[in-house]
Order: structure tokens, then sequence, then C-alpha cells
């Protein structure tokens, strides 16, 4: 191997220790967040250069470590899913002290990016994500199916943090936002738990299907999704959406309720499970897609 092929390799890894397609998300919401407050929307011009460039790098690194960190602690545990065995750690071609590096450094930049270039609200909501993340929810994994909600709470974090890197507050509608991803993910990763359930199980994680039964996990895969279609219609009356934005947010509300019904009278299966899972991913990006062009 060649050493540019050897650099590009190891690039590969890094990257893949931040879980790029979820800090794209992440980043994606963030935006929406500067975008829709009302500090950076009131002149139609959008947020200002500097404070979203800062903000969204600020936001990158803070995934980032978080996922690199929550890789770092869980590579005996990755080691043991068929879905993460091939991960840089349990795979080894990485080592773990480089990892640990890794992850400390994005953080140590993320903070400072998001005080300095936002404000200490916005540095104190990051840092509280990073510390639910990596040292309450990773280790709770495999003691309590509570690390679902545990686990929703700095996932849900980043359009709020472009909300309050905008204003400087928390405001109800910064709030809705929050929680529109926060109910978002408590169906998305049940359908995930059913359908990966050896591998769970084989980790020693605690999920809701094998802990409360399929039953349970599907009545709150519902409870969950009617919450989620609630908070999305009250983004309207809170002036973040319009007319074409609460079209869209119905119907892709009800496509997704009637999914997540569908499951309350057929057995809990695979097939229905990933339906439910790939519907989602689908579902959020749509939704924040038409509430940003509304």
């Amino acid at each position: 191997m060649t050493s540019s092929s050897q650099k590009r390799g190891l690039a590969r890894e890094f990257v893949a220790l931040v879980k790029p397609r979820i800090t794209v998300l992440s980043v994606a919401t963030c935006a929406a967040g500067l975008w829709l407050a009302p500090a950076t929307s009131g002149d139609g011009g959008g947020p200002p250069a500097l404070l979203a460039t800062l903000t969204l790098l600020g936001t990158l690194f803070l995934v980032g470590a978080a996922n690199t960190l929550n890789m770092y602690i869980e590579r005996d545990v990755d080691g043991l899913m068929e879905r993460t065995k091939n991960r840089p750690l349990p795979a080894g071609r990485l080592a773990p002290r480089t990892a640990l590096g890794f992850g400390l450094v994005q953080a140590a930049l993320a903070l400072p990016l998001l005080g300095f270039g936002a404000n200490l609200l916005t540095c104190l909501l990051g840092a509280l994500a990073l510390f639910l993340y990596v040292l309450v929810y990773t280790p709770l994994k495999r003691r309590s199916t509570v690390s679902l909600l545990v686990g929703a709470v700095p996932g849900a974090m980043p359009p709020l943090l472009g909300w309050t890197a905008a204003t400087g507050s928390v405001s109800v509608p910064a709030l809705a936002l929050f929680f529109v991803i926060f109910f978002w993910q408590v169906p998305h990763f049940i359908a995930i738990a059913f359908f990966r359930r050896e591998d769970y199980v084989r980790a020693g994680i605690k999920i809701l299907p094998v802990e409360r039964g399929d039953d349970f996990s599907r009545r709150m895969i519902v409870q969950y999704l009617v919450y989620q279609v609630a908070v999305t219609l009250l983004l309207v009356p809170l002036g973040l959406g319009g007319t074409l934005y609460l079209v869209g947010a119905v119907l892709l509300g009800a496509a997704m309720l009637a999914l997540g019904i569908y499951g309350l009278f057929i057995p809990a299966t695979t097939r229905w499970a990933r339906g439910l899972f790939l519907a989602s991913i689908a579902y959020l990006p749509l939704l924040f897609g038409l509430l940003v062009s509304s």
C-alpha cells in the first residue's frame, strides 16, 4: 500500500469514528434551529455568516466527539455485535488510545467554538449533551432500558443549540423543536431493537422488546408517534411553519402513525420493524425541509 493510500485509509477510519450520517443529520437540524430562530430570520437573510459557521462547526465537533468517545468506551461491546464488529476499534484498525485522543481533541474544539462563537448558554447545553451521551447514556445501555430516553436528550439537542446560538435564550418554540427529535428517536430506536434483537442480546444491551416484551414495545412506539405528530403540528401555532409545512406534517405524520398502528395488529416481524425504521429515516429530513422552506 502506498503512503497516499495509507493516509486515505487512515482518514476513512477517523471519519467512521464520528458516525458521519448521524453527524450530518445533527448539523443539519442545528442549521434549522439557527434559521428558524427569530434573531436570524427577521431580515430575511438568514443567520449571520460567522455565527452560523462557528456554531455549525462546533456542533460538528461536538457530535463527532460524542460518537468517537462512545465507540472508544464500547469497543468491546461493538466487537460482539454483527452490525458493529467491523468498526475501526473492534476490528483492530485503530488503537484505542488514538480514538480516545481524537475524541478529546474534538471535544476541546467544540465547546470553545460554541462558547466564543455563539454564547455561554449554547456552550453549556453542548457540554450537557456530551456528558449525558458519553458518561450516562453509554454505560447505562447495559443496565437499563431507561437509557433509551436518556440518550434521546443529547440526540435532540442540535436544533436547540442552533436556536440558543442565535437568540441566547431557550423559548417554547425552541423546546418544541427539541421535542420533535426527542419523540422521533423513541420509535426509531425501538424499531432497530426489533430487527437487531439478537445482536443486542449478545452484547448485553438492555432493549425494550427483550426486557418488557413485544406488545409493550409496540404500544410505546405508537404512544411516542402520537407525541411526535402532536408536537410537529404545534410548531404551526408557535409561528415556525406555514401552510405548506402543515399539510406536509399532517401527511407525513399520518403515514408514520399508520405504520406504527399497523404493527399493533400483526406479529412484530423484522420486515415491519425495518420498514418503520427506514420510514423514520426519511421522515425527519422531509419534515425539517418543509419547515425551513415554508
